[in-house]
């Protein structure tokens, strides 16, 4: 047995040479990650950083005021996140100012900029006839046209597809396709309100809302007034189309097509809303080459509406045989139909990258806003402050290490070599891994979270600690200091694990229960512990374990920190011969 035990405790002292190239691998990898990324330092936060702050105020419609409410706010709020969150950008923050405000902080990246253009949309979608669309200059707009094996072309940006004829291959049955030649809001016209249109027909027969059933007298005449008078090439028209009318109204609006040519529409009332829309998603379409696309499904209400407006525009002519995508009064797409699109789906694609497909999935999947924002104020933040603050913080941070390290040097003395050693690797790991996490989840380093790091320097030192006492404790039993080390392991591993627990638990509670900057105090935290464990059992000690084996330490030079006289150690116990019999006899 007692060659057994000593077998196991070699062994068992024999392999610090494999945690030590166990955790040089890692901090290689991970800094070969680091460079290979280009991310080279973490990400910073709005306050380190700089970035945009957006004030946007609530605007109610007519006759609507009570729709300003704490409920309503804090919706917009959620959808408002979930948004930004959707791009990717790091560290934005949200919240309500007042009862009529809402702030909103984008750091700054890139995607920063699509944060800003979505974060205040309304987003308010319909699916509205096509009565009539030329483009802005005057001219006929493009006309999707078909081949001859049944399946569709056109020449703009988009087109819309039911799934369920996707896979049709005969050409008897034609997919829906479309281009996104401008803005409008979409909604079915009645069957027998909706008569055909020639293509031939001038700009005024096409642009008679009466002619499609969609108004008449005074209303058709003011409608075909805006129609006439609208001039889609400047912004500030085209920010203003559409203005007022309601989604049971005959109504205007603008669109750009693929030659980047803007367009000018008259759009029937609304037959779909947008909340018919149950989810919405950017697909990569290899099977077709379309590229992306955007992927619609519909609500079973939904479902039915849609069908049915498709159902009677594939009866009419071009471009009556169209219906437009509105997205808050502008036209994302304008798909022409040949049947009725039945599947309960549809698909917009067309001339998309990953980035625009995914904004448009983005807006559709997560919602309108309850409300109408105006945007107030957008002001450019500096990082001045933010970098004074975080320079303050850094030399309170350097001041309470070098503290410690003179504590550790005085009170440690050569043990305090292999402290700072293992405080390095721990500040080693945490920037790496910070600089990685921040194109990998988004993290950012605000200032609360430089907090954390800091007091993360105490719990790692408190580890060194524990274990360097625990050996003391075992060189005053008179015992040497290889076995010293090997026996205070145990107790003092237990004590760190329970120490470090307590702390990453706390940290976790905290980042569940916060919002916003506290969370970056609250990861950091967590983090840092979690890698001191892996320090410390990884590093510091079979560092000591190796550290044991040379005479500066085994020997107890008064310099080592583990001197035996320096720490009061016992003298070892020895046995006494008790003398024989007969030798007692003899002396007797």
């Amino acid at each position: 047995m007692a060659a057994l035990k000593k077998g196991r405790n070699a062994s068992a002292t024999s392999k610090p040479w494999r945690s030590l190239a166990l955790i040089l691998i890692a901090i290689v990898a991970l800094t070969g990650g680091m460079f290979a990324s280009g991310h080279t330092t973490p990400r910073l936060g709005i306050d380190l950083a700089g970035g945009t702050s957006i004030t946007l105020a609530a605007v109610p419609e007519a006759g609507q005021e009570s729709a300003i409410n704490k409920t309503n706010m804090n919706t917009a709020v959620s959808i408002m996140e979930r948004r930004v969150n959707g791009l990717g950008v790091s560290e934005a923050e949200v919240q309500t100012q007042g009862d009529r405000n809402i702030i909103v902080n984008i750091p700054k990246g890139t995607n920063s900029k699509q944060a800003r253009e979505q974060v205040g949309t309304t987003a308010k979608l319909y699916f509205r006839p096509v009565i009539a669309t030329e483009l802005a200059g005057g001219g006929a707009a493009p006309t999707p046209s078909a081949t001859s094996d049944g399946s569709e072309q056109d020449s703009g940006k988009d087109k819309a597809t039911d799934k369920a004829t996707e896979k049709a291959t005969d050409g008897s049955s034609p997919s829906a396709s479309a281009t996104t030649q401008g803005r409008a809001v979409t909604d079915a016209l009645k069957a027998d309100e909706t008569p055909a249109a020639s293509p031939s027909g001038t700009a005024e027969d096409k642009a008679s809302p009466s002619a499609s059933g969609g108004t008449s007298g005074d209303a058709d005449s003011k409608l075909q007034a805006q129609y006439a008078a609208l001039d889609c090439t400047k912004e500030s028209v085209r920010a203003k189309a559409g203005d007022g009318s309601k989604s049971s109204d005959s109504t205007v609006a603008c669109g750009q097509n693929s030659q980047g040519q803007w367009q000018k529409y008259i759009l029937g009332p609304a037959a779909v809303d947008g909340t018919d829309v149950d989810e919405a998603s950017a697909v990569l379409n290899t099977q077709t080459g379309a590229g992306w696309v955007v992927t619609m499904d519909f609500t079973d209400k939904g479902a039915k509406k849609f069908a049915d407006i498709t159902g009677r525009l594939a009866q009419n002519q071009s471009p009556q045989n169209q219906f437009a995508i509105v997205l808050d009064n502008e036209v994302v797409s304008d798909p022409y139909v040949s049947q009725a699109l039945t599947g309960g789906n549809a698909e917009i694609s067309g001339n998309f990258n990953q980035q625009s497909a995914q904004e448009l999935a983005n807006m559709l999947s997560y919602g309108a806003l309850p409300l109408t924002f105006r945007e107030d104020s957008v002001t450019t933040v500096t990082a001045a402050l933010g970098g004074e603050q975080l320079k303050a913080g850094l030399i309170a941070g350097a001041i309470g290490l070098a503290l410690v390290v003179i504590y550790l040097l005085v009170y440690y003395r050569g043990l305090s070599f292999i402290a700072i050693l293992s405080l390095l690797v721990s500040a080693a790991l945490t920037y790496v891994i910070m600089s990685l996490l921040g194109p990998a989840i988004g993290f950012a380093l605000n200032l609360p979270a430089v907090c954390g790091a800091i007091v993360a320097i105490g719990i790692t030192a408190d580890s060194f600690i524990v274990f360097f006492e625990r050996v003391r404790d075992e060189i005053r039993e008179g015992r040497t200091l290889r076995p010293s080390v090997e026996r205070a392991w145990p107790r003092a591993r237990r004590t760190i694990l329970v120490s470090d627990f307590v702390s990453f638990l706390a940290a976790a509670v905290l980042f569940v229960v916060t919002v916003g900057k506290v969370q970056g105090f609250a990861f950091t935290l967590g983090l840092t512990t979690v890698l001191d464990v892996v320090v410390v059992f990884l590093f510091t000690k079979p560092l000591l374990t190796l550290m044991a084996r040379r005479k500066f330490f085994a020997s107890g030079h008064k310099w080592s920190g583990l001197d035996p006289k320096a720490l009061g150690a016992k003298p070892p116990l020895r046995r006494t011969r008790r003398p024989s019999a007969p030798a007692q006899t003899k002396e007797a």
